[in-house]
């Protein structure tokens, strides 16, 4: 009997040849490269810096295409956009400390939002290590200390005959579900010494498979399938598991109505009639998913946004399918099933019973009633600009590009109102939730696929952290439309404080000319209004290149909903 385990590969002669006469002027940064292209890697984001040098002279002898930005927490928001996009592990490679930490927003993102990201960092040379202060440049007391509590897994290198094991092993856990950012570090002095190791080029990372337990997906199957009046909240986790089509089928043959949380977006076809939409922030959505007696959240850890600021009491049995076990029944006790979202829901179509008398008994009455009172609502509050200015984006932006948005008032709006017409195709920072995101994740997106443009959306205050990415916009000829909402400041804090306070500090900003700012990177500027948005902004996204949108206007959040 043969087992697994007995099973060795035998390289061929050719490989045997190449292995024992290794081209010359190879070094520990080679078998970084090496073993990223052997894991199917083609693309890699950074900054070079000192201790790196290594990394970034090896990217010369490969076929790896490096696209550098100008600052390492863009360049992380980059890599972050291209493995949503993707689904691959982007690499990511960065210098020690300073270099280094800059990205550590960019990474908590990404571990919010479970974008897989491997960070390859250098660190000071070996003699500085395990104890003491040698003063070496950019030296930290511990530099993956500062890691740990952002990223998904740590690995640390020492030797180069660690470095091949090293990135496959933390390739295999970006890429386990829940996807993630991980942190790899290797110090100055492996990176540049010369190795006589053989080229890599098998590298075997396979992702491990989170399959659920039959006995919980028995048990949920047949709460659903004798439920009154299911309902499903899809979150990030299905578009993540690429298992939308799979969401659909479920909803359809149990009639249930399914609403997606903000990063969830496009999980659901929005105009399908079981849609109950996005909008999670409102007292009517929160009335209707308490009434389900069976709810079913799939990918979602419901956490504040997602629970309404945690004003959201469900009154019936809970099943939570969750890849994140930190995650499951974190905030609601529930039926609680560790496993990836597609495999799960595909094991809950294998043991449903189909239903097909709810449609008679009005649940899709039930859908459009609750969406009527939400639009009646949020017309009473007389926000037609903001509304007019959603609409217009939508409309110029063609179907099938994506769009990614940052921490504003029109994100606000759209994580509610905005159709992304797909699955993974409208992407915000509201997993950890810091400014600057928009614009370089947008880059990343159109390194991904630059057959299609791409919409970034900031406010000023938030476009002024990416700012210099405008150089890295025309340096790479990218596709991106960058539509900056210019109110003055910051305009959400400006509405929170003065609600909270009566009235708002800190929050008014001087800016620049961003149409000037623009052309002076040679990237073409239109300054519009809201009744030419619609036209000047589908003119820019049909135009190749690069190109900035600013719309001066001072928009208004809808009423807090959470109230009751």
């Amino acid at each position: 009997m043969t087992h697994d385990h007995d099973l060795v590969l035998r390289p061929t002669a050719t490989q045997t040849e190449a292995a024992l006469n290794p081209p010359p002027g190879r070094g520990g940064g080679d078998l970084v490269v090496e073993t990223l292209a052997g894991l199917g890697a083609t693309t890699v984001f950074g900054l070079p810096g000192q201790h790196a040098l290594g990394m970034f002279d090896a990217l010369r002898r490969s076929d790896l295409r490096y696209v550098g930005l100008r600052v390492e927490n863009n360049a992380g928001f980059a890599a972050d956009a291209y493995g949503r996009i993707t689904g691959e592990a982007a690499p990511l490679l960065l210098s020690t400390g300073p270099g280094a930490l800059t990205s550590l927003a960019a990474l908590q993102e990404a571990r919010a939002a479970s974008a897989p990201v491997l960070a390859i960092s250098s660190q000071i040379p070996t003699a500085g290590l395990g104890g003491g202060r040698r003063g070496y440049l950019h030296e930290l007391p511990d530099q993956a200390a500062s890691f740990r509590g952002v990223v998904k897994s740590v690995h640390t290198v020492r030797t180069q005959s660690q470095i091949p094991s090293a990135i496959a092993e933390a390739w295999r856990s970006a890429l386990t579900a829940p996807h993630g950012p991980v942190w790899v570090e290797i110090p100055q002095d492996v990176l540049l010494a010369e190795t006589s190791l053989p080229v890599v080029t098998g590298v075997d990372a396979t992702p491990e498979e989170l399959v659920p337990r039959p006995e919980l997906t028995a048990v949920a199957a047949d709460l659903l399938s004798k439920a009154a009046r299911p309902a499903i909240i899809a979150g990030g986790g299905v578009v993540r598991a690429d298992a939308s089509k799979k969401l659909r089928q479920l909803a359809e043959r149990l009639q249930a109505p399914v609403v997606t949380t903000f990063g969830g977006k496009g999980a659901f076809p929005w105009e399908h009639p079981l849609s109950l939409q996005s909008w999670l922030e409102d007292r009517h959505m929160t009335d209707f998913l308490e009434d389900a007696d069976v709810l079913l959240v799939v990918g979602s850890g419901l956490g504040e946004l997602s629970s309404n600021y945690h004003t959201f009491k469900p009154r019936g049995r809970v099943v939570q399918i969750e890849a994140d076990l930190g995650k499951l029944e974190s905030n609601h006790p529930a039926l609680g099933i560790h496993a990836d979202a597609r495999l799960a829901l595909q094991a809950l179509l294998e043991t449903v019973e189909t239903v097909e008398d709810r449609q008679d008994a009005g649940v899709r009455e039930r859908v459009r009633e609750v969406l009527g009172r939400i639009a009646d609502r949020i017309a009473a509050q007389e926000r037609t600009l903001e509304q007019q200015v959603l609409a217009s984006v939508r409309r110029a932006l063609p179907s099938d590009s994506p769009s990614f948005w940052d921490m504003t008032i029109l994100a606000y709006w759209a994580w509610s109102a905005f159709d992304p017409k797909a699955p993974n195709a409208m992407h915000s920072a509201q997993g950890a939730g810091g400014l600057g995101y928009g614009f370089p994740a947008a880059l990343g997106a159109a390194v991904a696929d630059p057959t299609r443009p791409v919409l970034a959306v900031s406010g000023d205050g938030g476009a002024l952290y990416s700012i210099a990415e405008l150089a890295t916009a025309r340096q790479y000829d990218l596709p991106v439309t960058w539509l900056i909402v210019d109110d003055g400041g910051y305009g959400i804090l400006r509405a929170y404080m003065t609600d909270a306070f009566g009235q708002a500090t800190a929050t008014e900003l001087t800016r620049p000319d961003f149409v000037a700012l623009a052309e002076s990177f040679g990237v073409p500027g239109t300054r519009t209004t809201p009744e030419m948005l619609e036209q000047d902004l589908a003119k820019a996204l049909a135009s190749p290149g690069p190109s900035v949108v600013v719309l001066p206007a001072v928009l208004r959040m809808f009423a807090p909903t959470h109230l009751g």
